[in-house]
């Protein structure tokens, strides 16, 4: 069995807020294995893009700080190791494409400027050099005439440009892990579907690994092979995509993928159109609740739920989750 590229156990990481310290993230885990495309999904606020922060040694301290657990790149502790070493690794080992290119990208240099200081910075290589690559780069990404390109700033751009631009930056060291956080955020479906197959024949090209962070389940059907259902900082469902696309067994998780529109479905007062999940995530204060931290939404709940956290349940070789019901959401072979 091959070894992960990336292991995260028992991950905690507190903030410090005015109603006290809180576990953003909580008791996470979860592997990567080399060039694998795992995706990162829940709503808004549910701890994806903090646990992307987390693997970037991105937290903010104060008010943030690793509680316990830990990170391991190739068997090397990211939350012990220093910040000069967090230095080294990260843009050239883990890199990440930001949710907003047009708030990352620096408005006062060009993007061809940007991509050399990567690899000046970690390759060691020359001015020169740098920005002959930066040109490979844009090419590699599929933007047209990449010599003129990469002596434009940034609002030159359109939106799709912008983040090829951000991910030809990720990639331009080679690294092992790409983490994309929402990479098609505010872009049509048109330039979504051609973002999606540039991620997918550039990680075939460099073989790296993928942690795509969404709330979009149809984006997860169409990049990602394994799946990590997040909620409120806890792990709730994991699993290979097929599986949990065909048998969903916690109820956050179901009502994600009703959500997804399904054009050939016939509509009635039972399965409307669109669908929500009802209620929201809870505020930041209520995290780590003893109980279950979906039972205000569920209508599965019972006593238990509230009284106590459910751990994770290994259902099949490739699927677990996190419930009280598991006996209730189990699907029919033939289903």
């Amino acid at each position: 069995m091959t070894s992960p590229l990336l292991s995260v156990r028992n991950l905690t990481v507190e903030f410090a807020t005015r109603d006290g310290v809180v576990p953003v993230i909580d008791d996470l885990s979860f592997d990567l294995a080399p060039g694998e495309t795992l995706s990162l999904v829940g709503e808004s606020g549910c701890g994806k893009s903090m646990t992307a922060l987390a693997i970037m040694g991105l937290i903010p301290s104060p008010p943030g700080r690793f509680a316990a657990g830990s990170i391991s790149l190739a068997g090397e502790d990211l939350v012990q190791a220093t910040d000069s070493r967090i230095w080294e690794i990260r843009g050239n080992e883990v890199s990440m494409v930001f949710q907003e290119p047009m708030t990352s990208l620096n408005p006062v240099f060009t993007v061809g400027e940007q991509i050399s200081e990567t690899l000046r910075r970690h390759q060691g290589l020359t001015r020169r050099q740098a920005q002959a690559e930066a040109v490979q780069m844009l090419n590699a990404v599929q933007i047209p005439l990449p010599q003129r390109r990469v002596a434009d700033y940034p609002h030159q751009l359109s939106g799709g440009m912008r983040q090829r631009v951000m991910i030809a930056m990720a990639l331009a060291c080679r690294p092992k892990i790409l983490i994309a956080d929402e990479p098609t955020t505010a872009l049509d479906v048109t330039v979504q579907a051609q973002i999606f197959d540039l991620m997918q024949a550039l990680r075939m090209e460099t073989e790296a690994a993928i942690i795509l962070i969404t709330h979009d389940m149809g984006s997860v059907a169409e990049m990602a092979e394994r799946v990590v259902v997040m909620y409120a900082g806890r792990k709730i469902e994991e699993g290979d995509v097929a599986d949990i696309l065909s048998r969903p067994r916690h109820p956050y998780t179901r009502g994600l993928i009703a959500c997804v529109p399904h054009l050939l479905d016939t509509v009635t007062s039972e399965r409307p159109y669109l669908q929500e999940v009802p209620g929201m995530v809870p505020p930041l204060a209520d995290f780590g609740f003893d109980g279950c931290m979906f039972v205000p939404r569920c209508d599965l709940a019972g006593e238990s739920c509230w009284q106590e956290k459910p751990d994770m349940v290994q259902l099949t070789k490739s699927q677990s989750a996190a419930c009280w019901n598991l006996e209730n959401t189990e699907v029919p072979p033939d289903a």
